[in-house]
């Protein structure tokens, strides 16, 4: 009877989590990357360690938000995982991220406690946290569409009201007012006029205002927790010492929408490449 029950619990967990054939790859990847990282840099995790008192109540001493932030991002990057559509935003979660912490490090807005500018150990941190933000998102599109859905059936004759767009040029004008007041002390930098001519370029070019918005609050979501961990445990510090800065955790969500773009672009120049090819043919 038991061995009955264990498939059928297995195939209901699987449900659950949308557990597909490519979660289970992904999923050992990701292992492979944080065993990879702590064989590789074994002084920065020996370091860590040393905190904790194994003789006693070492239970007192582990680091529970980094466990937490370790298990959320475990299982949302398993869920309805597919390694065609997950290979580009690795992909773009990798390149963006090593431009983002090269522009940060460079430019002295933040630095890391081991002085790397920048340390290849935190790189791999970006595409993982960019798959998670992706399933966040569209369990929040998701979500959404559930709710827009129900007031349509209502059948309300009232018409709708442009939510998202006005959402998103509050959201995105006031970060990006946020973003010229923490970068101002590195106006003299080229890496942060380009980063701000990006970002201005992404904004004033909209191409899904729910999405966007989205994916922003996503990220930043996120973000918070990463930037939490990261800034009172000193592993990274911001030139205002701020644990965290607010503009840092925004700045996820801007990071997300600018790989989401990205990967949008990136998509669009492989199929017109590939519908060339074809007609070539």
């Amino acid at each position: 009877m038991s061995a009955q029950r264990s498939p059928s619990f297995l195939r209901r967990a699987s449900a659950l989590f949308g557990w597909t054939r490519s979660s289970s790859v992904l999923l050992g990847g990701f292992f492979l990357i944080v065993f990879l990282i702590i064989y590789i840099w074994w002084p920065l995790a020996e370091e860590a360690l040393a905190y904790v008192d194994w003789s006693g109540p070492w239970w007192l001493y582990m680091d529970w938000l980094l466990v937490g932030i370790f298990l959320f991002m475990s299982l949302t990057i398993m869920s309805r995982a597919d390694l065609r559509r997950d290979a580009l935003i690795v992909f773009v979660g990798t390149i963006g991220g090593l431009v983002i912490e090269s522009w940060g490090t460079q430019t002295n807005l933040w630095f890391y406690y081991t002085s790397e500018r920048p340390p290849l150990w935190i790189i791999p941190a970006w595409p993982i946290a960019t798959l998670s933000i992706d399933r966040i998102t569209r369990f929040l599109n998701w979500s959404v569409g559930k709710m827009v859905k129900g007031k349509e059936e209502e059948r309300k004759p009232a018409p709708p009201f442009p939510l998202f767009p006005c959402l998103y040029w509050c959201i995105f004008i006031g970060f990006y007012g946020l973003m010229l007041y923490f970068v101002a002390p590195t106006f003299d930098k080229s890496f942060t006029i380009l980063s701000l001519l990006l970002c201005a370029l992404l904004i004033v070019t909209p191409t899904d205002y729910r999405m966007a918005v989205l994916t922003f609050l996503a990220g930043a979501g996120l973000g918070y927790f990463l930037e939490l961990w990261g800034t009172t445990r000193q592993c990274w510090t911001y030139y205002t010492y701020q644990t965290p800065p607010l503009f840092a955790v925004l700045a996820h969500g801007m990071a997300a929408v600018a790989f989401w773009r990205a990967g949008l672009l990136i998509k669009f120049i492989l199929e017109k490449a590939n519908y060339r090819r074809l007609w070539q043919r």
